[in-house]
Formats: structure tokens, sequence, C-alpha cells
């Protein structure tokens, strides 16, 4: 009994390596700014609790798309419904319970690998790049990078240290990629993001991400819904706002108040879209 015992823990423990072993290189690190940079504490655990067993790829499978060009509206993966996947460190996490905010002038290896082109609508000088502390839905301290415009870069600093002293978690924090932008749809990711050089959705006119004056939280969590579109297009669990769950942004939470102290509105207080994830500085 003993023998089998340790044969069965240690093939838990190779389990366990496995599904961590499949995490991207870390990127490479941002210059070192020369901008501001704050610190607040939180209050932290004894110890974080271990990594939950990846159970889902993110963009692994492509959705079929409408004639609107968005992914068909599929029902959400049982997997997805309590969305809790862990976070794949791109930067050093924050040491301790601390949150570290830095804001600077975008990186060129960094502005290359964004979506901004001279035909954008603000100026790369405009731009701010930050780095944020935030808490995972494993329960770990990670650190987020962001692209904002430098209008709203210390607001937003501000509002992500309130999320982090009330260990609101969020799945990531990075820059959108060119490539995103022309990927076939997997409807399911998650990245909270701000600047995106495209335009609204099922327009013609610039979004208010395109200046840097935007910024999604948790789309999965909070997703976008206008007729019979979803977006993501596997987050319709999430439309019960009546069940609440981890990273779900509701009308008066400490989220839409911690937004709003900075002159910015939300897109859930709208009827139709309602865009649960969109807060916004220019009111679109």
């Amino acid at each position: 009994m003993r023998r089998e015992a340790v044969a069965a823990a240690g093939a838990v423990l190779a389990l366990t390596l496995a599904a961590c072993a499949s995490e991207p290189p870390a990127a490479p690190q941002p210059a070192p700014s020369t901008s501001t940079s704050a610190t607040v504490a939180a209050p932290t655990p004894a110890a974080p609790p271990p990594s939950p067993a990846v159970t889902w790829r993110v963009g692994a499978r492509p959705l079929p798309r409408r004639p609107d060009g968005f992914g068909v509206v599929e029902p959400t993966p049982p997997e997805l419904v309590n969305r809790a996947l862990p976070t794949k460190d791109l930067l050093p996490p924050p040491s301790g319970g601390t949150y570290a905010a830095t804001i600077g002038e975008v990186p060129a290896d960094v502005l290359a690998r964004s979506t901004w082109q001279p035909a954008c609508p603000v100026k790369a000088g405009d731009l701010r790049y930050l780095t944020m502390s935030f808490w995972g839905f494993d329960g770990r301290p990670h650190t987020g990078e962001m692209i904002v415009n430098a209008a709203g870069a210390t607001g937003i600093t501000q509002v992500f240290g309130q999320l982090f002293a009330a260990r609101f978690p969020l799945e990531e924090m990075r820059v959108t990629s060119p490539a995103e932008l022309t990927a076939p749809p997997t409807g399911d990711g998650n990245s909270t993001s701000a600047f995106v050089c495209r335009p609204a959705r099922g327009q013609a006119n610039w979004s208010a991400h395109a200046y840097g004056l935007a910024v999604d939280v948790n789309p999965f969590c909070n997703p976008y819904s206008q007729g019979d579109l979803v977006l993501p297009e596997l987050a319709s669990a999430y439309l019960d706002r009546s069940r609440r769950r981890p990273g779900m942004v509701l009308a008066g939470d400490a989220t839409v108040r911690a937004f709003a102290a900075i002159g910015w509105s939300w897109g859930g207080a709208w009827h139709s879209p309602a865009d649960r994830m969109h807060f916004t500085a220019t009111g679109h």
C-alpha cells in the first residue's frame, strides 16, 4: 500500500509540472521608466494558492464567421462558465502584496508590437506606456502592461490601484498586437486592454480605443451584446448578471466607482449596445 501511495503522488506531481510547463517565454523587458511611479499596500494571503489545472487553451479553436464578420455565437463551454484561468506572466510579478505602477513614453519596441501606425488618430508621442500590478484569478499578484492616452495615464494607474486593493481579479493585461485584429475569431479572449487602433464596432469612425481613451476590463466576464451578437462570442453565460462571479463588473460596484472618480463612464449602463467591459473618457 505504501509503494502504491508513493507512485500515485509521483503521478500527480508529474501532471502538475506538465500543466505548468506550457507558459511562453517572458517578453522583453521595457526600458527603465523615468516617469512617475506609485505604490499602494494591499492585504495579502499567507500563501498564494496553487494555480488551477489548465483545461482550456485560449485562441485554439477558430469560430465560423457570420455575414457581419464576427464569429458565430455559440454556447459557453462548461470550462468557461465559471472562468478562472491562470495568468501567464509576461513581466516580472510584483514583490509581496504591494501595488506598483509606472508611467512612461511608449518604448520603440512596445510601439512596434502594438496596433499603432501613422494613420491612427493619435500621435505616438501622445500615448503612454503603463505597467501596473493586478491580482489574477489564480490568487497571485502579476504585472500587466497597457498603452493609454497621456491625458488619462495618471487616472488609470489610480483606478487599477484601487482594484488591486480590492483584490478584483484580472486574467490578462497586455498590449494588443496587430495580428489580433485580423486573426480568425475564437470568442474566448479575456485580456484587459486600452489602446487598439481600430474603428468602433460595426462603424467606420474611430473607436475611443484608437485614441487610448477607453479600457476594456475582463471582456469575457463582461461581454458586449446587441441583438443576437455577443462578444466575445463564447461568453453568453455571462449575460446573466444576477449570477455573480469573480471578475464581473456590476452597476455601482468598486470598478464602476473607481472609473467614475476620474470622469470615465461605463458602457454597461448603455441599453443598446450593452458594453459591459467598456470604460471610456469620451462617452463612446
